[in-house]
């Protein structure tokens, strides 16, 4: 071996990113030129001696060049960029009998193989498998109403409380059949899928935007009754506070008994999302971490224990609370929701 094809192969070992089969090739012959036998060699690197004898012949025949990979033989390629098209501009289409398309049924109609349409998807991101829900929102007030809302979340009163208000309605208390098996290493936990119900719950929850608090009650029932009820209770907890309360479209929140309430306590002062946009509310999210972390995965033998456990869920958040940071103005809002629909209206 010259100097210069040790200097070579001992460079490639310091590589950070080099490739491991061009590593192990570079320690072969090294180790070889070094006087170690094919079975010392292969002995020392944990590889069958073969492997050493190829790695050392491919050295001989190419030199340092010889030890990188080769170019591997078979036929040469046979999608065509208009055959890809082909494929695209099939997928897009809906097939006579279905909704959507497989891999093997677009294949037979294209006279491909599946794996060959299934990597055509993958290249261009197509998943014919897949569908997402979406709404857009018609209230003619919408621009006016996101921007209070995020108005009140980017740029708060002085001296006054902002609050996410909203209710998660009908919480079933279902006890499992059988007690939940435990997650073992190799296996997740386990679940029957039958259950007994046991009645529901009705969760009412203020978020503070500030801090993240969470203040919640629960209740059998969720009309206007309750919600006045609710709305009592934040007098109770926030006194003499100027309180801006965010809340849906939700019938009960525009009874004219809550009206009639709201008039008697000029300090509480309601913001409605825009009609079919709740998501500018952020308790939405909350809701979303108390369902996946305590009430999804539960076992509740009455409305009691899962009332117990909501409650103990909502302490614990309080301890350790983190505000929900909202970043979008509702310039930017606008315009990514009027891009989209523009967007669905082009395509359809």
């Amino acid at each position: 071996m010259s100097e210069a094809d040790r200097k070579a192969l001992e460079g490639w070992l310091r590589l950070p990113t080099l490739n491991q089969a061009l590593g192990l090739r570079a320690r072969i012959v090294l180790r070889s030129a070094g006087g170690a036998t094919v079975r010392g060699v292969a002995l020392g690197l944990g590889v069958s001696p073969n492997t050493v004898a190829t790695c050392r012949a491919r050295y001989r025949q190419g030199g340092v060049a010889g030890l990188r990979t080769r170019q591997r033989g078979g036929r040469p390629r046979q999608i065509t960029p208009g055959k890809e098209r082909a494929v695209i501009s099939a997928t897009l289409r809906k097939p006579k009998a279905a909704t959507h398309w497989s891999a093997r049924r677009l294949a037979k109609e294209v006279g491909l193989s599946s794996a060959t349409v299934h990597r055509i998807w993958q290249k261009y991101g197509l998943q014919p498998h897949r569908v997402e829900t979406f709404k857009f929102s018609t209230d003619p007030d919408f621009d006016t109403k996101l921007a209070d809302v995020v108005g009140l979340y980017l740029d708060p009163p002085e001296r006054a409380l902002v609050l996410c208000v909203d209710e998660k309605s009908q919480i079933q208390a279902l006890d499992r059949t059988q007690p939940a098996l435990p997650m073992w290493p190799g296996l997740p936990a386990r679940m029957t899928h039958d259950y007994l119900r046991h009645g529901t719950t009705s969760l009412f929850a203020a978020l503070e935007v500030a801090s993240g608090k969470v203040h919640g009650r629960c209740f059998k029932r969720h009309t206007h009754l309750e919600f006045m009820a609710f709305l009592a209770s934040l007098a109770r907890r926030y006194p003499k506070r100027e309180l801006h309360l965010i809340c849906d479209n939700y019938g009960t929140h525009k009874h004219p008994a809550v009206k009639s309430w709201l008039a008697a306590h000029p300090r509480f002062h309601l913001h409605f999302t825009p009609t079919s946009a709740s998501w500018p509310n952020l308790v939405e999210r909350w809701f979303a971490l108390i369902t996946s972390q305590a009430i999804r995965r539960g076992s509740f033998a009455s409305v009691r224990r899962l009332e117990q456990a909501i409650l103990r869920y909502l302490a614990n958040w309080n301890e350790n609370a983190k505000p929900f940071r909202w970043t979008k103005s509702a310039a930017d809002i606008s315009r990514y929701i009027n891009h989209v629909t523009a967007i669905y209206e082009t395509l359809h």
